[in-house]
């Protein structure tokens, strides 16, 4: 399916690794020109090398997302380069482990800018090109704000508000025809999935334990598999898909675990 997304220009933060790397792979397959944001320049040239190399496109801009005046310059960069956003990828975040019973205040507000006050202002600062363009908005969600983990409360809440933000700016944007959905994400190996599961004593019996659980296939959902939904949400192939959250996860979030 050609999804004509050739040279729309998508914003994709944490576009350098893990999903975010897989988000901006499938987009430049698709002709589409990523812009990729995130903290570590050298991961984001890397991310740019290997999508030149596959013969696409792709701009970088090095940003630390949790620094509001951050947001703001790293859109006016990308403007810069660019000339407009065709569309926006609020996917950079961090399962930080900051629980109630040992959290504090300090950690709790650092994680809710590391993981959802960015997604407001990356969203606010490129809507006036957003408008423009009638683009759309594609929120990457965890299950956890569904599901709870244990030792989170920060990441789940980011969560929480991730999925009520993508609702309410489905329904504040729809005079733009600017679309708003999520990609709710539940077990996709990535190399931050790699680090946690690296710490438990047994790793191995830790991730089986897991995969046994996932409904379809018991295997980890892939970042191609998020990476192909959010591009079909960015796309004019989904005109009247809008204020969704979806689960891109083999059912994990929501069937029966006595399956199978």
């Amino acid at each position: 399916m050609d999804l004509q997304l050739s040279n729309k220009v998508i914003v994709v933060t944490g576009g350098a690794k893990g999903i975010g790397l897989g988000i901006s792979k499938v987009l430049a397959e698709e002709g589409a020109i990523p812009c990729i944001i995130g903290r570590n320049e050298a991961d984001n040239l890397d991310a740019v090398a290997s999508i030149n190399a596959m013969n696409g496109q792709a701009f970088q801009v090095t940003a630390e997302l949790s620094q509001p005046h951050e947001c703001e310059r790293a859109i006016q960069q990308v403007l810069s380069m660019t000339g407009h956003i065709d569309g926006l990828v609020n996917n950079a975040g961090v399962n930080d482990g900051v629980g109630l019973e040992y959290g504090n205040y300090e950690t709790f507000m650092a994680s809710l800018h590391k993981n959802m006050v960015h997604y407001y202002l990356m969203a606010q600062h490129a809507l006036p090109s957003l408008k423009q363009r009638k683009g759309a908005i594609v929120n990457i969600g965890s299950k956890t704000a569904e599901t709870g983990q244990g030792n989170t409360s920060a990441y789940a809440a980011a969560n929480g508000g991730r999925n009520a933000l993508t609702r309410e700016w489905a329904v504040e944007l729809l005079k733009y025809g600017i679309r708003v959905n999520a990609v709710i994400v539940a077990e996709c190996f990535t190399p931050l999935y790699e680090q946690w599961i690296q710490s438990f004593d047994n790793p191995e019996a830790k991730l089986k334990l897991i995969t046994e659980k996932i409904p379809l296939g018991q295997r980890m959902t892939t970042a191609e598999e998020i990476a192909n939904m959010v591009a079909f949400l960015l796309s004019d192939k989904s005109s009247h898909t809008t204020g969704q959250l979806i689960h891109v996860d083999g059912g994990y979030t929501h069937l029966d675990r006595s399956i199978g």
